[in-house]
């Protein structure tokens, strides 16, 4: 829907094109009504909700400027920012050209199937004008006229299929709302009283739609019975949100979700959405709703409440805080216990994915070293930029921030009239559905309880680097908490890939025995040699007894041949591994793991379900 010489603009306004769908680029235009005689103009270092600066303005090329046809200087002064020396109070037109070909839920994306961005990505932020009203035109592709879009900005003036005129408070409100576009499914409900829309992108055609979002609708259901129990059916006028929007884009490989004021980007593997005629729900399609709620639960917990550092979003640098444990984990808690009350998952169910979050946890021996605040604080550059050595040397704010969550829900169960629950919706009353600190979770603590004790117990957890008292309180639910017997990977501490051509290492755990080994991410798990002569005690095996070393080395393709090869009761063996490391062959000698004090993964038992009902019902 191109502009008319009668439609007045916005003071700030973006008319955005997908003009290259084969080169994958976005024309945009941005019309400055009444500029500074010298107008600055940024693109984003980042997109809220996902703590890492990614340098959108990578993508962006071709910048010019224009005042009434005439050429205007632009000079760009760092990475992302320019400068644009022009005649105050004339419309400033700037134009560029952004390269979209980055499939995931934070940036953008174009081709001749689907067009996705967050406006982060393509609209340059103008200073000084951030707080006026933000107009956006959205334009169809050409030759493409089954092509619909869906986006939660306020739709102005715009045609059937969603393309045309869109308007934002602010430039804030203008970088909360993706936009997606293409032919894709869509369905829509109400959850009390409020519209609710799903489109999906990718799907197969054996896609379940229908229930997908009859699935979808029990989830936000549950996520308003959470926060506003009072609302009895109706929460127009009680929730933070008028309307909402699931964008889900289903791909080969993929998973991820980001949250916004009144939608969430999701994208999920093709083969884990539901599918016509299936009533058993897979693994992977749980998993898929388990994202769905937790994005969901972010409405409230980090688009509204939030750290009070993110009052106001520096989107030019990074905003440190020490509160995504709380964000983060105490929201990853929330995601699967609602699905539980939801009835999307049984007690079983349930305890199965609460029991791989605990190993996760246990798995990382990095929950030593690094606490779930420093994590928060440090995850600009640890969490989003994962290595061999991320394990070892950090903790997941998300799955030890869950742990936390239950902790403290368990504790003030136990030894207090509140829940977790409680603390949660005091929280939103409290702050009014606005920033918090960690001095406003003592308050409310405080409050619910009359003593310091748990929020004491919480910040010893937040700030400390030991194992959580798990066992211990699902006990005091009834769960008895256990452990299988290791596997070889846990009882090497190693992270393998295994295929036809052998065993490569992807991770060597601290402190394990394959690090006293000496082995070393990369290396190519070859051979295994199991002996208890002298000579090969001494090392020598390979010059005194060749025909010794012959006997009893042994080619190994993946770690299940160990089970054959290592005899458990000679204490007295030498056991030494071949790996290829650089093009090179060398031994390296194994201080055998004792398969009894090897942990395996955590198995949680229902004792008695008494408590265990009060708990995971309310």
């Amino acid at each position: 829907m191109p502009m008319t010489e009668n439609q007045p603009l916005a003071p700030i306004h973006y008319c955005i094109a997908p003009s290259d769908l084969h080169g994958h680029h976005f024309d945009v235009t941005v019309t400055i009504g009444e500029p500074a005689q010298t107008q600055t103009l940024s693109l984003p270092a980042w997109i809220p909700g996902s703590y890492l600066i990614r340098e959108f303005v990578r993508h962006l090329s071709g910048l010019d400027a224009q005042q009434n046809g005439q050429a205007c200087l632009a000079e760009q002064i760092n990475k992302n920012t320019w400068t644009i020396t022009c005649q105050p109070g004339m419309p400033l037109q700037v134009h560029y050209r952004v390269y979209a070909f980055d499939n995931s839920v934070r940036a953008a994306w174009l081709d001749v199937q689907r067009g996705f961005f967050n406006p982060t990505s393509l609209c340059l932020r103008v200073h000084g004008a951030e707080h006026l009203t933000h107009g956006l035109q959205l334009q169809p592709p050409a030759k493409h006229p089954h092509w619909r879009l869906a986006t939660t900005l306020t739709p102005w003036r715009v045609d059937a299929q969603g393309f045309g005129q869109y308007t934002a408070a602010d430039y804030d409100e203008l970088a909360d709302n993706p936009v997606e576009m293409g032919e894709f499914w869509s369905g829509s409900c109400e959850v009390y009283g409020i519209p609710h829309h799903f489109v999906v992108a990718g799907a197969s055609p054996s896609f379940d739609g229908e229930r997908l979002l009859r699935d979808t609708q029990r989830i936000c259901e549950a996520a308003m019975d959470f926060w506003h129990p009072q609302a009895q059916g109706d929460a127009r006028g009680t929730a933070p949100h008028n309307h909402y929007t699931f964008m889900l884009n289903a791909v080969d490989n993929g998973y991820g979700g980001l949250e916004h004021r009144h939608s969430t980007a999701l994208i999920c593997n093709r083969n884990d959405l539901p599918r016509l005629g299936q009533s058993e729900a897979s693994v992977g399609y749980r998993t898929l709703l388990g994202l769905i709620s937790h994005e969901y639960f972010h409405t409230w917990n980090v688009k509204r409440l939030r750290p009070i550092e993110f009052t106001r979003y520096d989107y030019d640098q990074e905003n440190y805080t020490e509160l995504l444990w709380f964000f983060e984990g105490f929201t990853s808690y929330y995601d699967d216990l609602l699905l539980r009350r939801a009835g999307l998952l049984d007690d079983a169910q349930y305890l199965q994915v609460l029991a791989k979050t605990i190993h996760q946890v246990a798995q990382t021996p990095g929950r030593h070293v690094q606490s779930v605040a420093q994590s928060s604080f440090d995850a600009w550059v640890k969490y989003y930029r994962q290595d061999e050595n991320t394990a070892n040397a950090t903790v997941s704010y998300y799955t030890k921030g869950a742990l936390i969550a239950l902790c403290l829900d368990l504790h003030l169960r136990q030894h207090t009239a509140v829940s977790l629950d409680d603390v949660m919706r005091s929280l939103w009353a409290r702050s009014r559905g606005g920033p918090i600190s960690a001095q406003d979770i003592a308050a409310v603590l405080q409050d619910l309880t009359q003593t310091t004790q748990a929020f004491e117990s919480l910040m010893a957890w937040v700030h400390g680097v030991g194992d959580l008292p798990l066992a211990q309180y699902l006990q005091s639910q009834g769960i008895a908490l256990a452990y299988k017997p290791a596997s070889w990977p846990q009882r090497l501490g190693v992270l393998v890939q295994e295929n036809a051509a052998g065993i490569t290492l992807r991770r060597v755990q601290s402190a394990s025995v394959a690090e006293q080994a000496g082995f070393a991410v990369g290396d190519e798990w070859l051979a295994i040699e199991v002996a208890s002569t002298p000579e090969v005690q001494a090392g020598k095996a390979m010059q005194a007894r060749p025909d010794a070393v012959a006997s009893s080395a042994w080619r190994i393709k993946k770690l299940d041949d160990l089970d054959a090869l290592v005899p458990w009761a000679n204490q007295a063996a030498v056991v030494r591994a071949l790996v290829a490391r650089d093009g090179s062959l060398r031994w390296l000698t194994l201080q055998w793991p004792d398969s009894a004090v090897a942990q395996g993964e955590p198995l949680l038992t229902v004792c008695a379900d008494a408590a265990l009902g009060q708990w995971l019902d309310a």
